[in-house]
């Protein structure tokens, strides 16, 4: 029978933790899965340089904390930041956004660790300016000469306006100097209005095929203050030979526009930086191949489908069956969610997590489906909060994005939440590392006697099959 195990990964030496730990990441190495890191806007406790990262070698179970990523801010740790491990030799890549740099522009750096029993500070290998949320998805290849570790780092560059929507890609990124053979290419093709969308996902299966997904925006609009009206294209573009060709990201021409990249929906609208319980809106993206299948690629995007001013915003699955070149209707539908997350497993179960705004609560779901929910997935109710408690110090205050990944028959995620020790809020359990009584909800520090309010903390979870 599967197992399911919910785990606030918040280390016991950080029990007086009161930071908004929010916006996680999570890597998982495929040759050793009881070796994880996570990440979140989590300042180092030391007040240093080096940001910290979330490292476990139990598979899950217990966690600690690292300093070795530069570039750390004193509330954030990092801007954004995502990880990922090469498919062997156990190397760990990131993806971050400088903490350090001026405010007014983002600095995207590329980093690598040799892996993760490494405490030294991860290497940087490509630092530029003005790119927005890094994601990091890394395989390994096997030529003729070795095993090469292949890249991509996903990004919307704001230095190329208007095509913005971009991915870093490269093939040798485990032992080349920096910058360690990392290419840009600029995979929006048409005519956007000002930029594309601050997501830009990669899915990548084991024979080397590569889709990216973003968003076009077609219209923009001022509604008032920083909220705009955006009308978008949900995109999907392809590379059969796994990006690094010298024309990439070229596989896949939409049916009716003969333009490179298909059209996964055409003409959505939503109200980029609108609020929905403390947290702001627009940008919700995911996509994730089937590792037995390279044809079969599913797209979760979230927009407002029409709904009145002041409605939040719905969530969009869809499936491809021919390597992304016809798309279905929507498989599922949920209202007031954001933060999709989509991974398949080797038996082609698709897992899909989000958070849901319900009741004044932010509820934090997973899905597994066998069949595109033509028949009840399974569902397994992670986390449910009030969405009032913390107050937001800063946005996003969830974050802007979870992550979902799947290592053979098994999904493993995180997701960031209100860490109120109440069983009430955790229906499958959890298990809490920092001093925590459920009996009185009350969070303690290490002394366990005085009193530490509630924050936001992100939370691992595995679902065993």
């Amino acid at each position: 029978m599967p197992t399911l195990k919910v785990v606030n990964i918040t280390p016991a030496a950080l029990s007086g933790d009161r930071s908004q730990d929010a916006e996680p990441n999570l890597a998982v190495n495929p040759e050793r899965p009881s070796e994880i890191v996570a990440t979140a806007f989590t300042p180092d406790p030391m007040g240093g340089p080096l940001a910290p990262i979330y490292v476990s070698t139990d598979g899950g179970q217990t966690w600690g904390l690292r300093s070795i990523v530069p570039g750390a801010a004193a509330e954030t740790g990092t801007g954004d930041i995502s990880v990922g491990f090469a498919s062997e030799g156990g190397a760990l890549y990131a993806g971050i956004l400088s903490g350090r740099h001026p405010a007014k522009t983002t600095r995207m750096q590329i980093l690598r660790s040799p892996g993760i029993s490494s405490t030294a500070p991860m290497e940087v290998l490509v630092t530029r300016d003005r790119p927005d949320q890094p994601w990091v998805v890394a395989g390994s290849v096997r030529l003729h000469d070795g095993t090469r570790d292949r890249v991509y780092v996903a990004n919307n560059d704001l230095g190329r306006q208007p095509q913005t929507a971009a991915v870093d890609v490269s093939d040798n990124a485990r032992t080349a100097s920096a910058p360690a053979g990392f290419k840009p290419s600029v995979i929006e093709r048409r005519a956007p209005s000002g930029q594309d969308g601050p997501p830009v996902r990669i899915a990548l299966h084991p024979d080397g095929t590569v889709y990216a997904v973003f968003e076009s925006w077609r219209d923009v609009g001022e509604a008032g203050g920083d909220i705009l009206n955006i009308t978008f294209d949900v995109v999907v573009t392809r590379d059969d030979e796994g990006g690094v060709g010298p024309n990439p990201f070229q596989d896949l021409k939409d049916a009716e526009d003969s333009e490179i990249g298909q059209r996964v929906a055409a003409e959505r609208t939503e109200r980029f930086n609108a609020s929905m319980g403390q947290e702001r809106l627009g940008g919700d993206l995911a996509i994730a191949v089937d590792p037995t299948d390279p044809a079969g690629v599913w797209v979760a995007w979230c927009d407002r489908g029409g709904a009145a001013p002041g409605v939040g915003c719905t969530l969009h699955v869809r499936h491809s069956t021919d390597h992304g070149q016809t798309w279905s209707a929507d498989a599922r539908t949920v209202t007031d969610a954001k933060n999709p997350a989509l991974a398949v497993s080797t038996d082609s179960l698709l897992g899909l997590a989000y958070q849901q705004f319900k009741q004044g609560q932010w509820v934090t779901t997973l899905e597994l489906t066998g069949d595109g929910w033509q028949t009840p997935a399974e569902r397994h109710v992670l986390h449910q909060a009030r969405a009032d408690v913390p107050r937001a110090h800063f946005l996003p205050y969830l974050g802007d994005y979870i992550r979902l990944l799947s290592v053979g028959r098994d999904f493993y995620g995180v997701f960031s939440g209100n860490n109120t020790p109440d069983p009430a809020d955790f229906p499958e359990g959890v298990t809490y590392q920092r001093h925590a009584d459920f009996v009185s909800h009350q969070l303690f520090d290490l002394d366990n006697v005085t009193r530490v309010p509630p924050s936001i903390d992100p939370f691992f979870f595995h679902r065993a099959a």
